[in-house]
């Protein structure tokens, strides 16, 4: 297969080429998620929309757990692709699918035994409960073929090509959305007929990936031999990815906390919750496709010692993630109901949703200017500062905001939205003087 290199030509050509598939990508994976919220609320009850919100929370710990090693995984294929290391590309290959094969299986078992007790601590609605559980248990047990795909991806990636990832998450949005409707309506099996759809889908992705690479001649055979961890290698993934794991749990954390105060104002308010998140996803596809390719493109220059090059595709980055989130913003502020209307019919859903929605859309123009930053921190090997800053804001900023408005404004769902970009416009100030900080010390 291709070799694609990332330190060559034109910046912003190399950086939009190279993102543009990371959009397509993040879009299909948003209409992936999107699409069981908008066959349930169509064809089930506000129950089995609160059921979808609240199990979505809690699967994504396991997103927010192995993306730490994804990212990691990204960043030392791109570095040694950059150097031309062939041969530790392929220990790097080996050693992600292997850990991610093994952190599959431990945390299923960890899940699994602490599924209910989690659901109770979240203060799921009573009459969403049963069917949150099915949703979040059958969910689980496919976490092999999702961590497996997430590993190909981030091996792809990091080798520089984001193309074939689209290709993949494509035909499993493909796949789920037309099971989502064989089985919710045609089927009638409700929140575990989404949530049957979304292992299937993963599953066909990851297997037919791997038969389309092993056909094409990957640099990687996918020989069981192959498939060992390389102590060393090993190690430095995990130095990497452990930071930005511990990262993304904190914020995950967060946001259930969030998720425990929207679920004790009852069902219509978890129901607005579950539906912000998807439009989060949407609106944020530009800042997460942009940091993502940041930290692939940062990691193979900083491999070729072209940091100069790296800086400015920051800052060509960075802008273009804002001005796309400014449309979002827009639509939330003209137009709420409408946002809320694409999932669903429920006029007291959609009543309590507007104010929230809002206040919250304030955060895709923040959030995109942490991600970027964050994504070119990654690229560069910065994880434990990119670990703190994260942790940071969930730990001394959400939560503490989170308890203080649901203590006193706990029914003003607009002031519960307004957390998220009030913790996002903070966090962006002070990671740009980071970074503004770490690029005149190292001019020097």
């Amino acid at each position: 297969m291709k070799e694609y290199n990332l330190t060559e030509g034109s910046i912003l050509k190399t950086l939009l080429i190279f993102a543009v598939p990371f959009f397509g990508a993040n879009i299909l994976q948003s209409l992936y998620g999107a699409a069981d919220m908008f066959v349930v609320g169509r064809y089930c009850s506000a129950a089995s929309v609160a059921a979808v919100s609240t199990g979505t929370q809690v699967t994504q710990i396991i997103t927010s757990l192995v993306t730490g090693l994804t990212l990691g995984s990204t960043i030392l294929s791109g570095q040694y692709a950059g150097s031309r290391q062939y041969e530790a590309v392929k220990g790097i290959i080996g050693t992600t699918l292997t850990i991610f094969a093994a952190v599959a299986l431990v945390l299923t078992a960890v899940m699994l035994i602490l599924e209910k007790p989690l659901l109770t601590l979240l203060q799921t609605p009573e009459e969403s409960f049963f069917l949150t559980t099915q949703y979040v248990t059958i969910c689980l047990l496919g976490n092999i073929f999702i961590c497996g795909y997430n590993a190909i991806s981030a091996i792809l990636r990091g080798y520089g090509d984001s193309m074939r990832p689209m290709f993949f998450i494509g035909i499993a949005c493909v796949i789920n959305i037309i099971l989502d409707v064989l089985f919710v309506r045609n089927c009638g099996m409700g929140v575990a007929g989404t949530a049957l759809a979304t292992v299937i889908s993963q599953a066909a992705s990851m297997i037919i990936s791997i038969i389309y690479l092993k056909k094409n001649k990957f640099i990687f055979d996918f020989k069981w031999k192959s498939f060992y961890p390389v102590p060393d290698l090993a190690k430095k993934l995990i130095r990497i990815g452990i930071p930005i794991s511990f990262q993304e749990l904190m914020v995950r954390v967060s946001f259930l906390y969030l998720m425990t105060v929207m679920n004790r104002c009852g069902v219509y308010a978890s129901s607005v919750a579950g539906i912000g998140s998807k439009y989060d996803v949407f609106a944020m596809l530009s800042a997460t496709s942009m940091a993502n390719a940041l930290s692939a493109v940062t990691a193979q220059n900083f491999g070729a010692g072209k940091m100069e090059r790296a800086r400015k595709s920051l800052w060509y980055g960075m802008s273009f993630a804002c001005l796309i989130s400014c449309f979002f913003w827009l639509w939330a502020q003209l137009a709420p109901q409408t946002m809320l209307g694409v999932f669903t019919q429920d006029a007291d859903i959609i009543q309590a949703g507007i104010p929230f929605f809002r206040s919250c859309s304030y955060d895709y123009i923040m959030v995109a200017m942490v991600f970027c930053l964050n994504g070119y921190l990654n690229g560069k090997q910065k994880t434990v500062w990119t670990m703190i800053s994260c942790s940071a804001g969930a730990l001394l900023l959400r939560i503490p905001m989170v308890w203080y408005f649901g203590n006193h404004y706990g029914e003003e769902l607009g002031m519960l939205g307004m957390i998220a970009p009030i913790v996002s416009g903070v966090m962006a100030c002070y990671t740009l003087i980071y970074v503004a900080y770490g690029e005149r010390r190292g001019s020097k």
